[in-house]
């Protein structure tokens, strides 16, 4: 039950946070939640690490899909050197779950640290 309550808090905060705030508040979030709902080390970093891998991935999917894809393709032979969108929408939520997941590891070993 932890574990569906905190992917589901990481994934609402972090979308409204990026609303407002810089693409790193992701880490913030996914910190103050793992420090609030206690976890092991790697539940807390896999909760944050999927709910920001499905965010990022279905967000970036939703707005390449939008424009069918025009910018990603342009995107890709710029930054990957291959004509893959997917390749750049996969790269995309690997980077938004990996700082969530280690910004989330952080909280549990500072609320860890704290107990004892």
């Amino acid at each position: 039950m932890k574990f569906i309550t905190s992917l589901i808090l990481n994934a609402l905060l972090s979308f409204a946070a990026c609303l407002y705030l810089p693409w790193w508040s992701i880490a913030v979030i996914a910190f103050m939640v793992a420090l609030l709902i206690p976890q092991k080390p790697l539940k807390a970093f896999l909760c944050a690490f999927i709910a920001l891998f499905l965010l990022w991935g279905g967000l970036s999917f939703w707005i390449s899909n939008n424009n069918d894809h025009i910018l990603a393709h342009k995107i890709s032979l710029l930054i990957l050197k291959l004509d893959n969108p997917f390749l750049l929408m996969l790269a995309t939520a690997l980077i938004g779950a990996l700082v969530a997941g280690f910004g989330a590891l952080t909280g549990c070993y500072l609320r860890k640290s704290k107990q004892g």
